[in-house]
């Protein structure tokens, strides 16, 4: 038994011999490891860093998609949602959804749920407040009374509007918070009662969201809501679309509910039974189901790259580790006389190889992840640690580093130590 712990001491001795004597010969040859290092690390950094930005991505948008909940869809003319481009196949685009076609689903949906219709009005108004003036920036929504609670902001002061507001078309408003900061120096007390000023006439602030943040790089809270009667008679037009979304009370009807969505819209469109549908429901999974459908190819391109990065390391690699046993020839033929073995030499080169790629393999990710964050940045969202494309990044660079060095090290190992004590 103590004879066995014995031999197994020593072969572990041995092992760590050979790692330093490998890390030893990469400090002694530091400007070529440095440089093919630097080669890996590009490669591990494209694949690292693209990958992580696609999934910072995704994590933004469910992120920012999950203020629709679990329990609203949104219904879409075809072609207008993103269902609407799928797998590279551009949908023909049905007509909008009318202001009495909205309003009309809104009174004949029979299902238990609230319906709200909005309208985009313009996205480059300019909010004057006596000597105060917004950039050309600030968005303008149309919207009925259910238009808040269906899209998750909250009114932190005042009122929403009225259905009798909602219908009549009234001079009122409802600030984001980026305007009471803008026209008010922050004071709500201040901006409730007041009058601002739009291309389309003055209204009365009745009320002011709570700051909701970011969303899609887009902030949420520069913006101002007007009621939709008021929105389609300064803003509509012809071809204006307006937008449909349904509130369920319970999520375990969601289903029933969609069913009924459709057979009212079709009513309202005028389809016959052999007519397809010319609009589409949407709800925030299914939505990031189709983004995430659509990376695909984005994440194949991405690991390409990288790919095709670290064979040129590897090919440059297994040229430095040649290179290397032929300058090292008589060195080896000297270990072989003082008793290493064909194996120490084998480990000792394929620890050179592999020190030198998980190295690059190492830098690569810190890169990598710092770019892929960048995303992150961008949108508003949380930095991501990547552990899933770390692991790989480690695994293929160990891979890279094994591959490249064992060629020349199964070289080394078979010089004959008489020949390369000859060796000039």
């Amino acid at each position: 038994m103590l004879l066995l712990l014995e031999d197994r001491k020593k072969k572990e001795m041995k092992f760590i011999e050979n790692i330093q004597l490998a890390l030893g010969s990469v400090r002694d040859n530091w400007l070529r490891a440095t440089l093919t290092l630097i080669i890996i690390a590009f490669g591990i950094m494209s694949l690292v860093g693209i990958l992580t930005a696609i999934d910072t991505a995704i994590f933004s948008l469910n992120d920012n998609l999950s203020y629709l909940g679990s329990n609203s869809f949104d219904i879409d003319p075809a072609g207008r949602g993103v269902r609407g481009n799928r797998h590279g196949r551009q949908r023909k685009r049905a007509d909008p959804f009318t202001y009495k076609q909205a309003i009309d689903f809104k009174e004949k949906y029979g299902f238990p749920a609230k319906v709200s219709n909005s309208l985009f009005c313009t996205g480059t108004a300019t909010i004057k407040y006596e000597n105060e003036e917004t950039n050309p920036n600030v968005v303008v929504f149309g919207i009925d009374e259910n238009y808040i609670e269906a899209r998750a902001f909250n009114i932190e002061l005042g009122r929403g509007f009225t259905p009798v507001e909602v219908k009549n078309g009234g001079m009122v408003t409802i600030l984001g918070a980026d305007m009471v900061e803008l026209l008010f120096a922050g004071s709500i007390d201040r901006a409730i009662g007041k009058y601002i000023t739009t291309s389309s006439g003055r209204y009365k602030v009745v009320g002011v969201l709570e700051e909701k943040g970011s969303s899609m790089n887009q902030s949420e809270d520069r913006r101002i809501l007007i009621p939709l009667q008021t929105g389609k008679r300064y803003y509509g037009a012809d071809r204006s679309n307006y937008s449909i979304m349904v509130t369920v009370k319970d999520v375990t009807s969601m289903e029933a509910a969609i069913g009924e969505a459709t057979v009212t819209m079709r009513n309202i469109r005028g389809l016959s039974a052999a007519d397809k549908n010319d609009f589409e429901i949407s709800k925030s999974d299914s939505i990031l189901a189709v983004i995430k459908d659509n990376t695909i190819y984005l994440r194949l391109a991405a690991v390409s790259i990288g790919f095709i990065t670290l064979l040129g390391a590897a090919i440059g690699l297994m040229n430095i580790m040649l290179v290397s046993v032929t300058e090292r020839t008589r060195e080896i033929g000297v270990r072989k006389a003082l008793g290493a073995t064909s194996k120490n030499i084998l480990i000792q080169f394929l620890a050179e190889a592999v020190v030198i790629s998980v190295a690059g393999g190492v830098l690569g990710i810190i890169l990598g992840v710092l770019l892929g964050n960048v995303v992150s940045f961008i949108f508003g969202s949380s930095f991501l640690f990547p552990w899933l494309w770390i692991t790989v990044a480690l695994m293929t660079s160990t891979t890279v580093g094994l591959l490249s060095g064992l060629y020349p090290a199964m070289r080394a190992a078979e010089l004959d130590p008489i020949e390369s004590l000859r060796y000039e």
